[in-house]
């Protein structure tokens, strides 16, 4: 069928689609669902790529508050995104674009734009089929050149912000060949105080997919232990699923652990057999066990990294978590995060920030928090401690450092004190006409030059690297020569701005503005994370060094 001219619609892309919906509630893990079913894809042979819709009406994740929807995760072509992308980026080993993200409000936005713009010809524009269209067009445009394509959809099914996207499902369906298409719905199956697995919220959540003309074709049943056979029987029964196409996915201590649990149901040969892939597949004993032999390795050490925030949720750093636990893989170290309160250091953390091995001090925007993270920073530099100190945590340790070192009083960023006598953190000069906060910061990667016989020319091994960034504030230029000139080393710039700082006389004193761990992967750590887990392994006895403790 031929792109229709009104909408730009060409239902000719892609091949095979995986639609992943959620019921009951939300939060239950859809998209490591999908992300798991997608490593296993992959380790049979097949180019596997992901979408996540999320049906809020924010055009981006970008302008979203961490504590209520997790981190912003960016991509490398600057897109902020919701933080599964950054689960299918860790899981599927491959870099996604701000195209693998679609929203309500990115959708309605470009709807809206063509109609003001004439595009439609005078026709009453309508839910079906521009905006319908529109999303299916971002779905198959972004499958574009992959085998599979996982589509999960944001929320929970009777949500009235989902229907134009299960509507845009519905008509997939119908556009499709049976064998192209695969609708995959994950439910809870809670237990009893009797110790029964329920599955009537399995039911009521089905019923209500098949109300709107959906009806899955595999479940997933979210329960804290495996599926009992019998639980199995009854829910294919009542929901009209094959019991073959009921699957269990109970709790795990490791997220990474998923891919293996999925793999022992035989969900990912089901899905291969259902779409007519199974015969393409490479055979059992030549698709790639790398990730099974990566998570299941053994952790030899063991240490405690204070990660100094503000967001008292794990979901608001997860990548922070995970580039500390790919670090761990790769050094064969068991890495426990220790929550550091940066609004309460000094009153109810300091033993717990003293106890640890190593210090991270997250990025993040705002005045909350900021004394403590300059807290942490002071300490690590005076004790010998570590530090990893990312964007807002690497211009923190620049502040510190005018304060503390060279005396500079009430040194601050004019993002968070205006009138402060030294603003050594100042506003990009690009960014003094902005006037939109969504999408407007340095996004994206960008690569920074790396001064030769530094610590992070040790750290990279390179003289260059290419991170992640999101920012709107920089070191100020006017203040560089006087903060070089005791005891702080500018080791990374892109042009006059500076990216890399450390500390010649500190075991281990890193801070970039860049965000590396948005490119961290368990089977390619983040270098600067894998240097810290390795500083913190050969640094002094965490308990000889607290005798003398200084906070």
């Amino acid at each position: 069928m031929p792109t229709d001219p009104d909408t730009g619609y060409d239902p000719s892309l892609g091949r095979k689609f995986v639609f992943v919906t959620g019921g009951v509630m939300s939060g239950l893990g859809k998209g490591i669902t999908a992300a798991s079913t997608g490593r296993l894809l992959s380790n049979a042979g097949f180019d596997v790529t992901a979408v996540k819709v999320d049906p809020y009406l924010n055009v981006d994740a970008g302008t979203m508050n961490p504590y209520e929807h997790g981190e912003v995760y960016v991509l490398k072509d600057g897109g902020e995104v919701d933080l599964d992308l950054g689960n299918y980026e860790r899981f599927l080993g491959t870099d996604m674009t701000f195209d693998h993200n679609v929203t309500t409000g990115k959708t309605y936005q470009h709807v809206i734009e063509r109609e003001r713009a004439g595009d439609y010809l005078g026709k009453t524009v309508q839910i079906i089929p521009h905006v319908t269209d529109d999303i299916k067009r971002r779905i198959r445009e972004a499958a574009e050149g992959s085998d599979v394509c996982l589509i999960e959809i944001g929320g929970t099914v009777g949500d009235i912000e989902s229907m134009p996207f299960l509507e845009a499902l519905r008509q997939f369906a119908h556009e499709e060949d049976d064998e192209d298409i695969l609708f995959t719905h994950v439910t809870l199956v809670p237990y009893s105080k009797n110790g029964e697995q329920k599955t009537k919220p399995t039911q009521h959540s089905v019923k209500e997919l098949r109300s709107i003309g959906l009806q899955p074709d595999v479940l997933v049943g979210r329960c804290e232990d495996r599926l009992d056979p019998e639980t199995k029987e009854k829910i294919a029964l009542f929901c009209d699923v094959p019991t073959d196409a009921v699957f269990s996915n109970p709790d795990v201590e490791d997220i990474y652990h998923v891919p293996l649990m999925v793999e022992d149901e035989g969900l990912d040969e089901y899905v291969m057999e259902r779409l007519g892939l199974a015969d393409e597949a490479l055979p059992k004993a030549e698709r790639s066990t790398e990730w099974r032999e990566l998570v299941t390795r053994d952790r030899e050490d063991e240490i405690d990294v204070a990660l100094v925030g503000k967001y008292a949720l794990e979901d608001a750093y997860m990548s922070i978590h995970e580039a500390l636990k790919h670090a761990g893989i790769q050094t064969g170290t068991e890495v426990n995060v220790l929550w550091v309160d940066a609004d309460e250091t000094r009153e109810e953390h300091e033993e717990r920030l003293a106890s640890a091995d190593a210090v991270v001090v997250p990025g993040g925007f705002g005045s909350r928090g900021t004394d403590g993270k300059i807290e942490a920073v002071r300490y690590a530099r005076e004790n010998d401690v570590p530090f990893l100190g990312l964007c807002l945590g690497f211009q923190m340790a620049v502040v510190e450092h005018a304060r503390n070192v060279l005396g500079l009083e009430d040194a601050h960023s004019a993002e968070i004190d205006a009138d402060t006598p030294h603003p050594v953190i100042d506003l990009l000069p690009e960014q003094y006409e902005t006037e939109d906060m969504g999408g407007t910061m340095r996004l994206g990667a960008h690569e920074t030059d790396i001064e030769p016989g530094t610590l992070a020319a040790s750290v990279y091994g390179a003289d260059s690297c290419t991170e992640r960034h999101r920012h709107r504030y920089e070191v100020n230029p006017e203040y560089i020569d006087e903060l070089e000139a005791d005891g702080l080393v500018f080791s990374g710039r892109a042009d006059n701005r500076m990216e890399i700082l450390e500390r010649p006389d500190h075991p281990f004193f890193f801070g970039t503005q860049a965000h590396p761990e948005f490119r961290s992967r368990p089977d390619r750590a983040s270098p600067p994370f894998v240097a810290l887990v390795e500083a913190a392994l050969g640094s002094t006895d965490t308990t000889e060094r607290n005798a003398d403790v200084r906070l």
